[in-house]
């Protein structure tokens, strides 16, 4: 079961920097079609598109590998108990804003797909096809940090907390 839950997160980081390059590709072919008077339809959409599955793919990787900002002045200073008691309580409410972030998104992808909503532009795109990534990114890290939150329950060092202290240790 961690070999998929790996894999999941592995390829939910791989997925985000594909829709990286991506941009990058659109924002290429504009700067090459101004340059033959041509122009890119609805580019700036598809960029942000892009943007936003991106960014939400590439929550839960980062999560895993310790990417995330965290104030670890203070949190490095407990002892282990009160810091598993901390690390504890704010896993549980992330857990908790989590859960209904990744509801909200499915919901919208649901309501999206049902009436039939369509982006503004020269392209117009069902908007639950650009808002799959974004709700699949929310589900991943909700599962990512559900893992962490066993890992605490259980007595063990969550991983991005070990990527943590690798990352410190290199700063010094």
């Amino acid at each position: 079961m961690s070999q998929i839950k790996d894999k999941l997160y592995l390829c939910s980081g791989l997925l985000s920097g594909f829709f990286i390059v991506v941009i990058t590709l659109l924002l290429l072919a504009q700067i090459i079609g101004r340059f033959f008077n041509f122009i890119v339809p609805s580019a700036e959409d598809f960029a942000g598109f892009a943007l936003a599955a991106s960014t939400f793919l590439g929550l839960a990787y980062t999560f895993r590998e310790g990417g995330h900002i965290r104030v670890t002045l203070v949190i490095q200073r407990f002892s282990p108990l009160p810091r598993k008691i901390q690390e504890g309580m704010i896993l549980t409410l992330s857990l908790a804003l989590l859960f209904y972030v990744s509801y909200a998104c499915s919901f919208m992808v649901y309501e999206s797909y049902i009436y039939d909503e369509v982006s503004y532009g020269y392209v117009p795109v069902p908007l639950w096809i650009p808002q799959v990534p974004v709700a699949v990114g929310a589900i991943a890290l909700t599962l990512a940090i559900f893992d962490a939150w066993i890992d605490v329950i259980r007595g063990k060092q969550p991983d991005y907390v070990k990527q943590e202290d690798a990352l410190s240790l290199e700063e010094i």
